[in-house]
């Protein structure tokens, strides 16, 4: 006599703590979130972030490995909003120039907008691989990884496109991408200080000022230069 097989049980206390976790590491992040927006990366700690959403440190790290991985979670969400800037300039028509140009455009004024963006990026930038695996787990550092990776592939496209038109010669689409993506990183730095700093003898040196106009459109002009003068 032929028999149905009875579906798996559920265990529905398993899947509502489950559920709870995933809401309170979401709330944990959302408050990073604001305080980093608020009062910049450097002067957010554990602390801050665990009276916020009304619990104390020892939860958050029951949650997060540390301060590091929370970084490295918080900024997945700048760059997911990030990518979506980065695909709206993308998807606009035009010439791959003028898409390229577009995107380096929105990556600098997000940047510009999100100064903790900016801050929480080159942190982790800071950490070798090694020490990235130390401090982060890999599921998270898994969830950077695609979050970066989706920003990239979107100004990588559009260097394809070039390449494909033959407006652009370039032999590593993917290296390029990266070295724009962290010379951004260091222009939007530098857009913050304002300060250049010259020599106007050997062993005098000057200082001078630099807007965030003169950082975009420099890295804009070095994003096409390198794009089309690569053999």
């Amino acid at each position: 006599m032929a028999t149905s097989e009875q579906p798996p049980r559920v265990d529905g206390r398993r899947s509502a703590a489950a559920a709870r976790r995933r809401q309170r590491e979401a709330e944990i992040l959302d408050a990073t979130r604001r305080l980093f927006d608020e009062r910049g990366v450097r002067d957010a700690q554990i602390e801050d972030i665990a009276r916020a959403v009304g619990i104390n440190r020892a939860i958050v790290y029951r949650h997060f490995t540390g301060k590091e991985e929370l970084f490295a979670l918080t900024l997945t969400g700048y760059l997911d909003e990030l990518r979506d800037a980065l695909s709206a300039a993308s998807d606009r028509p035009g010439t791959p120039a003028e898409r390229l140009t577009g995107i380096v455009t929105a990556f600098v004024d997000y940047g510009l907008a999100h100064p903790a963006f900016v801050d929480c990026a080159q942190t982790l930038m800071r950490r070798t691989g090694p020490e990235l695996l130390d401090e982060i787990s890999e599921s998270a550092l898994f969830r950077l990884g695609r979050s970066i990776s989706a920003c990239l592939s979107v100004l990588s496209g559009v260097i394809d496109d070039g390449v494909a038109t033959a407006d652009f010669t370039v032999q590593d689409t993917n290296l390029l991408a990266n070295q724009l993506y962290a010379s951004a990183l260091g222009g939007l730095q530098l857009a913050r200080v304002g300060i250049l700093v010259g020599e106007s003898a050997p062993g005098m040196p000057t200082v001078g000022s630099v807007s965030p106009d003169q950082v975009r459109d420099f890295l804009v002009a070095t994003a096409l230069s390198v794009s089309t003068r690569q053999t």
